[in-house]
């Protein structure tokens, strides 16, 4: 007889490393924690790094595969930016006015890296495999038009506004910016998940729907499993963002010594933190499930922002020195190319590989100027 704890002991037979290493990376984590590692250590760190982060992808799919669409993806993502706010506020903690614009750099990168990286290499794959990347432009472009809307509230208007010296908010504006982002953020996840689900679902070449019960997909992997897996998930999360901040001090040193802006620190740590969506995302282009590929590219930037800024705003009552938001003009006109290269791909609900090379394109023109500005 085949039944669920036979299931969960082949699992746990067959993935035994998605198990350990997350465990192995949270000890390695505090044994690090607060220290300036080099050399071996470093090299060390970074292996555990990269093992947590296929770990948590993995658990975060078994997770998914029970509670179904759209709600895995929205998981992951919600996930690693709750981890990462904790990670902004530790930081600009600890350092004081030199991290002022810490809480910008990260959700800009963030920002730039989802809607240009993660969603342009998930579209020119599916693009290149499939002939054609296909998805539902509804709920995509729901999706864009909320990182649209929260990310011109938080990191444009603080550019413009008066009030205030400098590219900040006074506090009503910041007060204002926080709640909005974070009213929008929750209406669109009502949409997604409850209102208008079935536009956040994956769709066949002709449009329609795709059927993720089907008899050609594997049966769910139960209850028990899935809460196993959304612990590890939780570890493995914790894991990747922490040991990021550990390597941060390598990566200082290493940004320093090619004398590299400072900026570039958070643009490489937003990089190991938004390593498991982007992973994630690419599996599912491979897969021919474009949709939830956007799903996590959009779902994190709009995560990144709306959870990021009203955390910040809150963290800010005690944390000392200014909280720059505004964005530069170099950044102001990244944000709006990438918005609006989006929209025209978005709105035919189907893209060619040149879709996917514009955006990648415009990911690599933000980590160059953000080397070379």
């Amino acid at each position: 007889m085949t039944g669920p704890p036979h299931r969960l002991q082949a699992l746990v037979a067959r993935l035994h490393w998605t198990i350990s290493i997350p465990i192995i990376a949270m000890l390695e984590l505090a044994l690090a924690w607060g220290s300036h590692p080099h050399g071996v250590v470093v090299a060390i760190i970074g292996v555990l790094l990269i093992g947590a982060v296929l770990a948590s992808v993995h658990h975060a799919e078994v997770v998914a595969h029970q509670v179904g669409e759209p709600f895995g993806s929205l998981l992951l993502a919600a996930s690693v930016t709750v981890i990462e706010v904790g990670l902004i506020v530790t930081l600009m903690a600890s350092g004081g006015k030199d991290t002022s614009e810490l809480a910008r750099d990260t959700v800009f990168s963030a920002a730039i890296i989802c809607i240009n990286g993660i969603a342009g290499a998930a579209l020119l794959i599916s693009a290149l495999r499939h002939r054609m990347a296909v998805f539902n432009p509804e709920g995509t472009g729901a999706a864009l038009a909320t990182v649209a809307t929260i990310g011109v509230i938080c990191l444009v208007l603080p550019t413009f506004t008066t009030s205030h010296p400098g590219p900040e908010f006074s506090g009503a504006q910041l007060t204002f910016a926080a709640i909005s982002s974070l009213a929008v953020y929750i209406l669109f996840v009502f949409t997604q998940t409850v209102r208008h689900r079935d536009f956040f679902l994956p769709v066949a070449p002709d449009g329609t729907l795709r059927d993720l019960d089907g008899d050609d997909h594997a049966d769910p992997p139960g209850v028990r499993a899935a809460l196993i897996s959304g612990g590890l998930l939780v570890v493995a999360l914790v894991a990747v963002v922490g040991l990021a901040k550990v390597e941060s001090s390598a990566i200082e040193d290493g940004v320093d010594a090619l004398g590299l802006p400072k900026a570039v620190v958070g643009v490489v740590i937003a990089l190991l933190v938004l390593l498991p969506e982007s992973i994630a995302a690419i599996r599912q282009a491979l897969a021919e499930r474009v949709q939830i590929a956007l799903n996590l590219a959009y779902g994190s930037a709009m995560a990144s922002i709306g959870l990021t800024i009203p955390a910040i705003a809150i963290a800010s009552i005690w944390l000392d020195g200014p909280l720059v938001l505004g964005l530069e003009p170099t950044q102001m006109v990244l944000l709006a190319i990438s918005l609006l290269v989006a929209t025209l791909t978005v709105v035919p609900g189907r893209a060619k590989t040149l879709h996917g090379g514009l955006h990648l394109v415009l990911f690599f023109a933000f980590l160059f100027l953000a080397a070379n500005p």
